[in-house]
This record gives C-alpha cells, sequence and structure tokens, in this order.
C-alpha cells in the first residue's frame, strides 16, 4: 500500500467482541487472530490472569487479519449500547459460491447458511427471484450480512 492510496479496517461496534471474532472467523475462513499468547502461556486468559488484568478489561477489543494478506483487517470494539433495531446502512457480503451456478451454487450457500446459523447467525430473509438467489442473514448480534 502506498501512502496516496489508503488502506481499509472494517470495524464493528458491539457488545461481546470475543464472541463476535470467533463468529466471524468461522463466517470467513482464513482470517485468525494476529497473534498467539506470548510465550509461557497456553491462552490469552492465562496471560491475563498472570498479569493481573482485571476481568471487565479482559474483552474491550479483538482484532482479526487474513492470514493471507489480501483482506481487510476487522476490528470488534465493546461498546455499551445495543445494537439499534433498524436496517444496516452498511452490510458484507459473504461470497460463499464465487464461480459456481445452479443448484451447486444454491446448496453451497444454504451449507453455509446452516454452518453459520450453528455458529449463532439467524435468517433474516431468503432472497429468490429474477435477480437471483442469496440469504441475509444476522451475526449474533443483530448486524445483517448476505450470503451470496
Amino acid at each position: 500500500m502506498t501512502a496516496d492510496v489508503p488502506g481499509l479496517h472494517v470495524v464493528f461496534d458491539c457488545a461481546d467482541p470475543d464472541r463476535m471474532a470467533k463468529f466471524w472467523m468461522l463466517a470467513l475462513p482464513g482470517y485468525d487472530f494476529p497473534a498467539p499468547p506470548p510465550d509461557g502461556f497456553d491462552t490469552w486468559e492465562s496471560w491475563a490472569d498472570a498479569n493481573k488484568v482485571p476481568e471487565d478489561q479482559r474483552n474491550l477489543a479483538r482484532t482479526l487479519v487474513d492470514k493471507a494478506g489480501s483482506r481487510p483487517t476487522i476490528f470488534f470494539n465493546q461498546v455499551p449500547e445495543p445494537h439499534p433495531p433498524t436496517k444496516n446502512r452498511l452490510h458484507l457480503d459473504v461470497k460463499a459460491a464465487e464461480g459456481l451456478a445452479g443448484d451447486e451454487r444454491r446448496s453451497r450457500l444454504e451449507s453455509t447458511t446452516a454452518r453459520l446459523v450453528d455458529a449463532g447467525a439467524t435468517v433474516a430473509r431468503m432472497v429468490d427471484g429474477p435477480e437471483g438467489f442469496w440469504l441475509v442473514l444476522q451475526d449474533p448480534e443483530g448486524n445483517e450480512f448476505c450470503v451470496i
């Protein structure tokens, strides 16, 4: 990235950054936490215990990075207010069936949707018309996204 071309991060305001990061890691294979716990610790939780990080400070934010380096970094920041009950003005499309058509595409979209529902998503609606077939889901905190 050159200085005159801005990069891009995706940022979610949410109640539970850890849960949201783990959900989106499943929804977007290839994303992971940027670093494992420091040497000598099996988990970040054990590191936090050893460093006396207060419980209420342990889930303020999470970061996911694309291990291939080609997609934007995703941040999850804890905020006190709940998700508003109105429609998102911006959403993500999970491209689960690139290069597929017909029944094979539909099957891939449905199996991806089932996996995400098992992980905490809900199906908001299914679009099946002249413009195509896709599913609109909500993540565990109600943010809409499409499986296309």
